[in-house]
């Protein structure tokens, strides 16, 4: 019986299957997952590409904007602190977009923390609540900064581009695409240009500078604080240092000075002394106090009608963050004061 002639192939045939290099399917190595013998690593399989039907969330259109607004008087170690809770700033947005409070006013923004006790996650503890400012007017409230601590005697009015500020204008995300100039935007927030990476090379004192920062503003038609107030601040040179305030209407210096002795902060002998150092700080806050009236009386001679009208106008909002599943409870802690130069806000929320 004869055995069946093999199909005989092509020489085209044979080229098509071997491909272009001669080689066929069989004779190609195979690839192997494992590191070669000279040391190379092989590249891993590409990642795989999300479900064509997950959706993500799409970002609100000034999400970011809190975070924009730079926490003035916040140490620089507590900004991860406050950044890593997803605190939610919605009712803020929500005041500036249509149909809000502030939308189409002019507003200037600044930020702050308040350290509080709160419950959180089942257990107290001080966390650095962020609130935002934002101040209603048709002009920047202030280009000044005031820094002031319990450590620092005297109390320094500056220049915000001397601690590396400035108010800049905000673009929602939505608006990112136009040219700046050409849009009309109506909000302002102020931001620190100092960069954390280049703190290591400035001094200690210079970086503690910022904690005692405090956005500054000054209303001419308003008495100031310091002009009302009967306490001054001392800070005795001894060793260590007597800190503590004398009320030049409450206290009696004899008495007060006494109770220093008797306390034993203030050695016997130098009671003449310290008894003459207060009554020169008094001294020093009356005529303080004496210089500032003059001075406000004189920029309110120089103020034109609609300078008053805009300081009259002025007016200040105070938002803290919505409750959310993920942020601590905060609903008690919530005050209207600022700070010592602008005071309470109008309207919190």
């Amino acid at each position: 019986m004869r055995r069946p002639k093999a199909s005989k192939k092509t020489a085209s045939e044979e080229k098509k299957k071997k491909g272009a290099n001669g080689t066929s399917p069989e004779e190609l190595p195979k690839e192997s997952t494992k590191a070669s013998s000279s040391g190379k690593r092989v590249k891993a399989p590409a990642a795989l590409k999300p479900k064509e039907d997950e959706i993500l969330p799409d970002k609100r259109n000034m999400e970011d904007l809190w975070k924009t607004v730079f926490p003035v008087g916040t140490e620089w170690d507590q900004l991860d602190a406050v950044y890593n809770i997803k605190w939610d700033f919605s009712n803020l947005e929500s005041a500036l977009e249509e149909g809000g409070e502030l939308y189409q006013k002019r507003v200037y923004l600044f930020g702050c923390t308040e350290p509080q006790l709160v419950f959180f996650k089942g257990q107290g503890k001080v966390i650095c609540i962020p609130a935002v400012v934002a101040v209603v007017s048709s002009r920047p409230p202030s280009d000044k900064i005031g820094v002031k601590s319990v450590q620092r005697e005297n109390e320094e009015i500056i220049p915000m581009k001397e601690m590396k500020m400035a108010w800049f204008p905000y673009i929602p995300l939505e608006d990112r695409q136009s040219q700046v100039d050409r849009l009309k935007t109506q909000i302002f927030y102020l931001s620190c240009t100092q960069r954390r990476a280049g703190l290591r090379h400035l001094k200690l004192e210079r970086i503690k500078k910022y904690e005692y920062c405090l956005p500054y503003f000054e209303n001419p038609l308003k008495e100031d604080d310091v002009e009302q107030d009967t306490v001054v601040q001392l800070m005795y040179p001894s060793e260590p240092p007597i800190v503590c305030d004398f009320d030049w209407e409450l206290d009696d210096i004899e008495d007060f000075t006494n109770d220093r002795i008797n306390d034993e902060v203030l050695p016997e002998q130098e009671k003449d002394a310290f008894k003459d150092y207060v009554k020169e700080k008094v001294r020093e806050a009356k005529r303080e106090q004496r210089q500032a009236r003059e001075a406000r009386k004189k920029k309110i001679e120089d103020m034109t009608e609609a300078d008053k009208l805009e300081y009259e106008n002025m007016r200040f909002y105070k938002f803290y963050p919505v409750q959310t599943p993920d942020t601590p409870d905060i609903s008690q802690v919530k005050v209207a004061f600022i700070n010592r130069y602008y005071g309470k806000a109008h309207k919190v929320l």
